[in-house]
């Protein structure tokens, strides 16, 4: 099965969790728009009663309208992510909000001593506490809610204003004051307690409606780019889990990040090899289809040990294992993390069988340079390391046999892991050197 095919049967688990993420953070928007709904309040109510005459008994009205008001809130703070939760029950509260506010400004008067038409109101600056209302349902990250408090504050706003001037017998509009007005007649009109001005009011909500309009625009287009980016984190590792069955996990995730390039480089290194000792026996007596399951089970098993030690399997070779320790990924610490695998490698051989079978592993390790990169051709490539590292390390764990040990080290890894118990074996001659290499046995 292809990675077509495969994002494609994962489709439908990726969106639900994508809208999963989604839902999370409106409702996390949902309790910030609450508690910004409650501050908001309490400034409105403040405003509003300091406003009005000192009677503490009206005072006392207010006060407790927006303590029950703001109660109102503090529930569906509680009901968010709950079992009680209902998806109206946000837009119910912002249309609540803007009843309640547009009832004040269509019933009570600025000053109890002035008995004026309600229509003065509006030359207060009320309007901008929509936008108070507008403002904390952007919060909920919400593109509907968000045209649902845009067309019912301008239904709030249109209605508080017809109401106010439904029973005036007396209405001056913008058209009164006539094209050319001299300063006495705009005065003498504007200024004029039965002045309605429905031009401005339409004007007010008309832009409150564009702004409404406008900020659900910019909250789709931001739930788009996070949908777009959870869809990225999604594939990637998609992509990572896929090529990590056939590649190292930490090459195809390096391969992801730098979108397919994976630039060659010689670095100081530690390689480890280990091979399956009586290999050859153990398929003549097992069979193709019980060699498989032993190696599937051992390689299983072992490449989890290497991937804890921070090692790189760049090869399976037959039965065979090659790791790197500090490419492609870097480890200050790789001789160190090399030679603990190796220990728990065979602890794991000791303690385990493998389809059905014990086996018993042979381990080289060598730290040296080595060169590492994409090779290939044909448009097929594979990440290797080479050099005299590698050969190293290949003949060390050869050499286990000879010198009847488990694991074998080379003079440059026990420089680098001074705290580890090893005994010196032996040493070797290798071509190119003048003189012969140390061999250290690891217990």
């Amino acid at each position: 099965m292809g990675v077509k095919h495969l994002a494609t049967a994962d489709k439908d688990a990726p969106d639900a969790a994508h809208i999963q993420a989604l839902a999370e953070a409106e409702e996390t928007g949902l309790k910030l728009a609450i508690k910004g709904r409650t501050v908001a309040l309490v400034l409105i109510g403040l405003f509003i009663i300091s406003s009005r005459s000192p009677d503490p008994g009206r005072a006392f009205e207010f006060f407790a309208l927006f303590i029950g008001f703001a109660s109102l809130g503090l529930v569906h703070f509680r009901l968010i992510g709950s079992s009680y939760d209902r998806w109206w029950i946000k837009y119910l509260l912002v249309a609540v909000d803007v009843i309640v506010l547009s009832a004040l400004i269509a019933t009570q008067p600025m000053f109890d001593t002035v008995d004026l038409p309600q229509v003065i109101t509006f030359r207060n600056t009320l309007f901008p506490f929509y936008f108070v209302v507008l403002a904390v349902s952007a919060f909920s990250f919400s593109p509907r809610l968000v045209v649902w408090t845009g067309v019912v504050g301008v239904a709030g706003w249109l209605t508080a204003f017809y109401w106010a001037i439904h029973d005036m017998e007396v209405r001056y509009e913008w058209v009164d004051i006539g094209v050319k007005p001299t300063n006495q007649q705009f005065i003498d009109i504007f200024l004029n307690p039965n002045f309605v001005g429905t031009g401005s009011r339409i004007q007010e909500s008309l832009a409150f409606m564009v702004v409404a309009i406008l900020i659900a625009v910019v909250m789709t287009r931001a739930r788009r780019t996070v949908m777009r980016q959870l869809e990225l984190d999604q594939e990637r590792r998609l992509l990572s889990d896929v090529f990590g069955k056939y590649v190292p996990q930490a090459v195809a995730q390096t391969l992801i990040a730098d979108k397919g390039a994976l630039e060659p480089l010689e670095r100081t290194a530690t390689v480890l090899f280990a091979d399956i000792a009586e290999f050859t026996t153990l398929t003549e007596s097992k069979g193709p289809q019980g060699i498989v399951e032993i190696l599937n089970a051992y390689f299983d098993g072992a490449a989890e040990v290497i991937s804890r030690n921070k090692g790189v399997i760049t090869q399976f070779q037959g039965d065979a294992i090659l790791a790197t320790f500090n490419v492609p990924v870097e480890d200050p610490l790789h001789a160190e993390n090399a030679v603990k695998a190796a220990r728990e490698l065979q602890q794991l051989t000791r303690d385990n069988q493998f389809g059905g079978t014990q086996v018993r592993t042979r381990i080289g390790i060598c730290t040296g340079p080595v060169v590492a990169g994409n090779v290939g051709g044909s448009g097929r490539l594979n990440y290797t390391v080479h050099g005299n590292t590698v050969n190293m390390a290949a003949r060390l764990e050869a050499l286990n046999k000879q010198y009847n040990t488990d694991i074998l080290i080379s003079e440059s890894t026990r420089k680098h892991t001074a705290g580890v118990p090893c005994d010196r074996i032996g040493s070797i001659s290798v071509r190119g050197l003048s003189t012969p290499i140390d061999l250290y046995s690891v217990a």
